[in-house]
């Protein structure tokens, strides 16, 4: 997939999902331990062969920037091609999840570009998948857009667009927010097209006062496009909420799952911290939990996710939670479907027990 570059866009709505998003961009949201989740879309990209990716920037994004770098971790720092951060339109562009400003502005990146098509993705997806089927797959139809979608249950994946197929795989409709009852077919908001129609459709959409690229640019348009689904049957969850990302964290504690998404030919790649093993004192208990590097485990942990530096102290009891990096859980301390985020103190004693479809969140940097 040489003749392929990629654009990861950052501009997503995080109304559902705030709590954990406050003082990062979604994509930079830590996931499984050590990684976050632009990873999973980037390494699938690098895994592909595609050595161009273009990351289009939201306001709020130092967090991806000090992650990713020169993409050295990716194998994108190269002299040519490789990683490049697509800035934000200005201020006075600019509106809420609106991606046809930053994009318009961030032309001549594609125009410079020399490769032939693009795949165009968001960053909230947790699977693992080699695009080269989809390549193939959009030159054999004849598709000018192919658009990747994944079968779904009915109460999976909240507020997410769904799209009607005909039988030869021909894209007949697209709804929103899950708005269309009877239909399965969740588009995971990735889409294959050539470079040329895709500088066209922004040009457009800017030209007409468009804003959003999928309904201003596609839903908007779809009589003009020759459009097709192409279907992904692989492990997938789509984060777009408090309820999504910790049931889809909860769910990597099942073998099968983890398997799906790591253990296979192609690796998730992440920036590289070096941390020391795991310390589990005489009076830990661990069950079923992902602990990582430079955790200090004294109590019980029991079917939970600790980031890296987490320390459990003597009687404090974890279960069903997510426990992010540089977390202090002292003496005592009783936490029960809970989301941590990094560098929260929860002191002696306290109880905080939430539920499994509502879980408790503390906020970053919090002392309770």
């Amino acid at each position: 997939m040489r003749d392929v570059m990629g654009i990861i866009n950052l501009h997503e709505n995080e109304n559902l999902i705030s709590e954990i998003t406050g003082s990062r961009p979604l994509a930079a949201v830590p996931f499984a331990g050590r990684y976050r989740l632009i990873d999973f879309t980037l390494s699938n990209m690098v895994n592909s062969g595609i050595q161009n990716v273009g990351i289009v920037l939201s306001t709020k994004s130092r967090a991806v920037m000090d992650h990713i770098r020169s993409g050295k971790d990716w194998d994108l720092a190269r002299k040519k091609d490789g990683v490049c951060f697509l800035p934000p339109a200005s201020s006075s562009d600019y509106k809420d999840s609106c991606d046809i400003s930053t994009l318009y502005k961030n032309l001549d990146f594609l125009q410079n570009s020399s490769q032939k098509y693009v795949l165009v993705s968001g960053s909230n997806l947790v699977y693992n998948m080699n695009y080269d089927k989809v390549l193939r797959f959009h030159q054999n139809t004849g598709a000018e857009i192919t658009m990747i979608y994944t079968d779904k249950n009915e109460d999976q994946f909240l507020k997410g667009t769904v799209i009607r197929t005909a039988e030869d795989g021909k894209v007949c409709d697209i709804a929103l927010n899950n708005s269309y009852p009877g239909i399965n077919k969740l588009y995971l908001g990735v889409m294959l097209l050539r470079k040329d129609l895709l500088v066209e459709i922004i040009s457009d959409c800017q030209s007409r006062g468009g804003c959003d690229l999928l309904l201003d640019g596609i839903i908007r348009n779809m009589q003009r496009y020759n459009i097709f689904g192409f279907q992904y049957s692989g492990y997938v969850s789509m984060i777009n909420s408090v309820a999504e990302y910790y049931k889809a964290s909860m769910n990597l504690l099942e073998q099968e799952n983890w398997q799906q998404l790591f253990i296979k030919d192609s690796l998730i790649y992440t920036k590289v911290k070096d941390e020391a093993p795991v310390k589990y004192k005489e009076s830990a208990n661990v069950q079923k939990s992902l602990v990582a590097n430079g955790c200090v485990i004294e109590g019980t942990v029991e079917n939970s996710i600790l980031f890296r530096g987490v320390n459990v102290a003597k009687g404090a009891c974890i279960k069903n939670s997510i426990i992010m990096q540089r977390c202090d859980i002292e003496k005592d301390v009783n936490l029960e479907n809970v989301i941590c985020d990094k560098n929260t103190i929860i002191t002696a004693g306290h109880i905080l027990k939430g539920a499994p479809n509502y879980p408790i969140v503390i906020e970053k940097g919090k002392v309770i």
